[in-house]
């Protein structure tokens, strides 16, 4: 297990960023991190105006991370326009952050209905119900669509709406920070060179 203040060095690493990245996840895990998986999501429109809120990052292999929302979301209307992502992993209880950069693109109709239906009825329920990120007259205005969505659906046949499904970021470079009391932290940044593969620098703090 990870000390705060253990160094972070480049032959400690794996060559990898993917195995890197699930190791530290592992490790995030095993030392009880609430909900390891969330990650804050940068997008920006067009025009270069950011913004950023926390997901939880459902999937990560060799085609990316992938979470899920609703299409029409500002982060989704954002991601259409401009379809790059950059994502923030924090594991405060082991000093570590993780980022991971890089083109976005949407998941199959398929996969977001499989992972769909492994969510809690009321999850499905409230994907349904909430048209987010827009103005809604009240709580109460949520909480009635979402019953009369339960009244109207048995359990297990909750329909998927168009507008809501799975995001995959595929990324091009992974930075690992590891946190050092002295203040100069370790970071390092991985790159994919088309033709040497992934390649590791360290970056000042």
């Amino acid at each position: 297990m990870n000390d705060v203040d253990t160094p972070l060095n480049e032959e400690d690493v794996d060559p990898d960023p993917f195995r890197q990245f699930e190791r530290w996840f592992e490790e995030a895990r095993q030392a009880g991190a609430f909900q390891p998986e969330a990650a804050a999501v940068a997008t920006a429109t067009p025009g270069g105006a950011p913004s950023v809120r926390m997901v939880l990052v459902k999937r990560v292999d060799r085609d990316g991370f992938v979470f899920y929302t609703n299409y029409e979301s500002r982060k989704g209307t954002e991601l259409s326009a401009n379809p790059r992502a950059a994502l923030m992993f924090h594991w405060e209880a082991l000093g570590r952050v993780v980022r991971v950069e890089g083109p976005v693109e949407r998941t199959t109709r398929e996969d977001s209905l499989a992972y769909a239906r492994t969510r809690p009825r009321g999850s499905q329920l409230s994907a349904l119900a909430s048209p987010q990120s827009r103005p809604v007259p009240s709580r109460e205005w949520l909480e009635e669509r979402a019953g009369e969505l339960a009244e109207r659906h048995r359990p297990g046949q909750e329909p998927l709406g168009e507008n809501w499904g799975g995001y995959r970021c595929k990324p091009e470079q992974f930075e690992f920070w590891q946190h050092r009391t002295s203040r100069m932290h370790d970071r390092l940044l991985y790159t994919r060179d088309p033709e040497r593969g992934w390649t590791v620098q360290r970056l000042a703090p």
